[in-house]
């Protein structure tokens, strides 16, 4: 006896059926959207991850498998064979296949479904947690079906470029040595190696260096990476990255490459012309005018340093500010004198003072005169200096901060997101790139210093000297890539030198024996004709969440983790049992609810 898959191939996916197909016998399979019974005749939209067909079920058609026809019900896995039709003037113009029905002569129940937990359907008001624990069931809807579909488009698109550009892939360890690249590592406990363990890959940098040195100039690999950090809706603990590095570049190579992929991605998803290219901007220039490293370019509302007007100010909130070394910036909101009430300024207010801010200074600039708190006590001096500075016309709100430089940056520069989104001034629509190159190399945390990115970042040639005198001041080869305010790609180029690795983990506070614990290999590896290098790495998680313009990387994502770090479809993570525990010497120390140990 042979089964309905051995005697009927699927010759059609549900999304293919056009007025072409009309009076071709077609074998489809699928699973059951919509059920509407009108009496005598059934109609079924039967679904597939193309699309969807109309099935018509007609007693005066095929009347032996009109009863399994009307206990059909949603999300029963199914095939039928039957003829196209045209549907006449019920045609649908919203549905690609809407010219057209199947009359099923044959139908075959594969299996039946419970009752679902929540209606399958492209909008769904069902709770995230409840979607979550019922993944494979979400995974039926359009929208996310798109969505890893265009992940896997992007996946193509990526390889196909870099290999066409002479780029050869490799697979790095999973299973490796803990070294500090600033999170916390995932650690599996060795078995054969009691009391040791492995780490799972922050990213695969130091690998990828070692490629370069063994003489694979140009390697890529779509890798998975894992951070034991705390999450958001842009982060998860294993995430995807398209890693690259390239022997013998400059960051003009590097970047240039980057581009040609970018253009390559964008073009084969969206059919998008990219410009190249793209805008570039200092690290100190995006502080300086976005208070961000990150700047979303789709709309202005850009800061502006009054300081140097305002030095000698009545006001002694800014002269006091300039007199400590300190700033005072702000942001011109063209014509919105009139659109902020008291109330709204006070509501700014208390939004830069999440990020340190003191209070918000306001202006409203009249036709004849500047009206607020603060007008009376900048003179006429002042008043030509802003305006010549901010590019000031009647009708505009003027918003000041007073601060550190670095609260400055941070309250104005989330500042402009908030108004920006209030003004609705954000094309939805469009993709704004630049470049934001020449980072710090370090930065001081709790007056001790740490690399901006990762000790294996090269400095300038030119600031080599200061790393001695003034390590804040070097700057770094480093450079990321922004889309529409998100960083997509961060990268650098290395160190080469095993003298300068060196001096870098002395720096950070490494002793000669630290260092070659934890990066022995590579100190080593340095010392054998190490030609200069340098990469990048995309977030492939954060790309597709813009690409297709979704609110979260865990809706492109095929099986996330929530943001407590939990998969509530597997309930991982777990507990495990004493065997287990046994076999990788362990023993759990847990606290005492009662006594506190």
């Amino acid at each position: 006896m042979t089964t309905f898959l051995e005697e009927h191939g699927r010759t059609h996916v549900c999304g293919e059926l056009r007025a072409e197909h009309i009076g071709e016998t077609v074998t489809l399979m699928g699973w059951v959207g919509k059920h509407r019974d009108l009496g005598r005749l059934t109609f079924v939209d039967l679904r597939d991850r193309s699309g969807i067909t109309q099935l018509r079920f007609d007693p005066h058609y095929a009347e032996d498998i009109h009863d399994v026809a009307d206990s059909l019900r949603s999300e029963w896995c199914i095939a039928v064979v039957g003829e196209v039709v045209s549907r006449g003037a019920n045609k649908n113009p919203d549905m690609p296949t809407g010219d057209v029905e199947v009359l099923p002569q044959k139908l075959e129940v594969f299996s039946e479904a419970d009752v679902p937990p929540f209606v399958i359907r492209d909008e769904t008001e069902a709770h995230e947690d409840l979607r979550l624990k019922h993944r494979y069931l979400d995974l039926r809807r359009k929208p996310l079906q798109e969505a890893l579909l265009t992940r896997s488009k992007v996946n193509a698109l990526t390889r196909n470029f870099l290999i066409d550009n002479g780029f050869a892939e490799f697979e790095t360890p999973v299973l490796n040595r803990s070294t500090p690249e600033g999170a916390r590592d995932y650690l599996v406990p060795s078995r054969i190696h009691p009391g040791q363990f492995y780490a799972l890959p922050q990213s695969p940098q130091i690998f990828k260096q070692l490629l370069m040195i063994s003489g694979f100039d140009r390697y890529f690999q779509i890798v998975k990476c894992f951070r034991d950090e705390d999450l958001r809706a842009d982060r998860q603990p294993e995430f995807t990255q398209i890693d690259i590095e390239m022997s013998f570049v400059t960051p003009e190579d590097v970047i240039e490459t980057c581009e040609g992929l970018i253009a390559a991605i964008f073009e084969g998803v969206h059919d998008l012309d990219v410009e190249a290219p793209f805008e570039r901007l200092s690290y100190d220039q995006a502080m300086l005018r976005f208070g961000v490293d990150n700047p979303d370019m789709r709309f202005g509302l850009e800061i502006t340093d009054i300081s140097d007007a305002v030095a000698d100010s009545e006001f002694r909130v800014f002269s006091g500010t300039v007199a400590r070394g300190d700033v005072v910036r702000g942001i011109r909101v063209a014509g919105e004198a009139d659109g902020f009430s008291r109330n709204d300024l006070d509501k700014l207010e208390e939004s830069v003072k999440v990020y340190g801010a003191k209070g918000l200074a306001w202006v409203k600039v009249g036709d004849d005169d500047w009206k607020g708190p603060i007008a009376n006590f900048l003179g006429d001096a002042e008043r030509e200096a802003i305006e010549a500075k901010m590019g000031i016309e009647p009708g505009d709100l003027l918003l000041f901060v007073a601060a550190s430089e670095e609260v400055a940056c941070a309250s104005l520069g989330n500042l402009r997101k908030d108004l920006a989104a209030k003004l609705d001034l954000i094309d939805e629509s469009e993709f704004r790139f630049c470049w934001i190159t020449d980072f710090p190399m370090f930065e001081e945390i709790d007056g001790d210093i740490h690399p901006m990115h990762h000790p294996f970042t090269s400095p300038h040639a030119e600031d080599m000297d200061l790393l001695g005198t003034d390590p804040l001041a070097v700057r770094a080869q480093a450079y990321d890539l922004v889309l529409n305010g998100h960083e997509i790609g961060g990268g650098s180029i290395r160190i080469h030198r095993q003298d300068v690795q060196a001096k870098i983990f002395e720096m950070l506070g490494m002793s000669d024996e630290e260092a070659n614990d934890k990066f022995g290999f590579l100190l080593d590896a340095l010392q054998y004709g190490t030609p200069p290098h340098g990469g990048i790495a995309f977030g492939m998680d954060r790309l597709v969440m813009i690409l297709t313009g979704a609110d979260s990387i865990r809706q492109v994502i095929a099986f996330p983790k929530t943001t407590q770090a939990s998969d509530l479809m597997a309930s991982a993570p777990s507990d495990v049992d004493a065997d287990q525990l046994e076999e990788l010497h362990l023993r759990l120390a847990l606290k005492d609810d009662e006594d506190g140990e």
